[in-house]
């Protein structure tokens, strides 16, 4: 399938734009290489919106879901250096879904990407719509499409009192990869804009890919 491995990190945040700088400076310098570093851990990429919140977002591929709740990356989380931990207190409105890659089809990554975040109730129908529906066949700018299944018990922001209810912990999210950002968001509205579907977007946003790193573009040990 065109995503590596089978679990995935989405992580999502706003920054105050005094700060921005140093944000942008920390992720690109230290945290997107500690992240892949990680055993088990295959890929990182941050995005930027084009349209919709939170501004920034960034995917960690794994080689398989077990990893993000593994010794390893417990490790990783409850040892942030003292540049993480001061940026980290600067995130808003962070989103934070440790899940399973359930369908992931198509060819390849692209630089435009659209998500819709979805809140299922009946999670095996709307699983089986999902299944034909995220397809993205010979459609033009398009190139994979996926659908990422949260894990409720791993999803509460890193930022948030660990005792807050969370009712988007579960939340599903549908990921659009394409090489162009008006056939993204055009292939959203067609394929999610039945009325059935509808009920349970939560959001939608089309995000441009800043850069991504790879297991192994890191210099060897």
């Amino acid at each position: 399938m065109p995503l590596a491995g089978k679990g995935m990190l989405l992580t999502s945040m706003d920054i105050d734009p005094s700060d921005e700088a140093e944000f942008n400076r920390w992720y690109d310098r230290e945290h997107l290489e500690e992240r892949v570093a990680i055993d088990g851990f295959l890929e990182a990429r941050r995005y930027v919106a084009r349209d919709g919140r939170p501004k920034y977002l960034s995917l960690y591929s794994t080689e398989t879901f077990e990893v993000l709740d593994s010794p390893a990356y417990r490790t990783a989380l409850a040892n942030q250096t003292d540049w993480s931990k001061a940026n980290i207190a600067r995130f808003k409105n962070m989103i934070r879904a440790v899940a399973r890659i359930t369908i992931s089809r198509g060819q390849g990554r692209g630089a435009a990407l659209g998500i819709v975040r979805l809140r299922p109730v009946d999670k095996d129908r709307l699983r089986t719509a999902l299944r034909d529906l995220l397809d993205p066949g010979r459609m033009d700018g398009i190139v994979s499409m996926h659908l990422l299944e949260s894990d409720p018990a791993l999803s509460k922001p890193i930022t948030d009192d660990p005792s807050a209810p969370n009712p988007g912990a579960g939340d599903w999210f549908v990921l659009a990869d394409g090489t162009d950002a008006k056939a993204v968001s055009a292939v959203i509205a067609a394929r999610l804009g039945d009325a059935a579907l509808k009920s349970a977007v939560i959001s939608t946003g089309i995000y441009h890919l800043m850069w991504d790193l790879a297991k192994n573009d890191l210099p060897m040990i």
